[in-house]
């Protein structure tokens, strides 16, 4: 078993397909050092994200969550990263309600050029989840 001091946060990312995932390629094809915490859901659209899909994430022990997508304004599909950003803050205030912290999920803006930003977006994620610690609220569920 690993040691508190080993541990290495779980960090699940939904990218949407047209900015955030191509940044995520550009950042890999660019061999762009960032941490190998993050596993990577493709989404047609950061505002397809279900606020049941960051629950179910963490309930499946993942410790944070990221959503990335387009700069507002530059949606594919017009409007759904505004969509992403009022779930967003809508789904911060229910975690902080139900006891969980807030800082758990996360939100970016990244388009398909910026795999520097994203290597960045993941690296700051990935230092915040470590000064908040494990996820232990579903701990006795897995």
């Amino acid at each position: 078993m690993k040691q508190e001091s080993e541990w290495e946060p779980k960090l699940l990312g939904f990218l949407c397909r047209w900015c955030s995932y191509a940044g995520a390629d550009l950042a890999g094809t660019s061999r762009k050092k960032y941490p190998a915490n993050i596993r990577i859901i493709k989404v047609p659209c950061s505002g397809r994200v279900d606020p049941l899909f960051i629950l179910k994430a963490l309930r499946l022990g993942f410790d944070g969550v990221l959503v990335s997508g387009c700069y507002p304004g530059d949606c594919h599909y017009q409007t759904g990263n505004y969509r992403a950003r009022r779930r967003m803050a809508i789904t911060k205030k229910f975690l902080e309600y139900v006891g969980v912290d807030p800082q758990r999920i996360q939100a970016s803006w990244v388009s398909a050029s910026e795999g520097g930003k994203f290597t960045e977006v993941v690296t700051e994620v990935t230092k915040g989840l470590k000064e908040i610690g494990p996820n232990k609220l579903f701990a006795d569920e897995r």
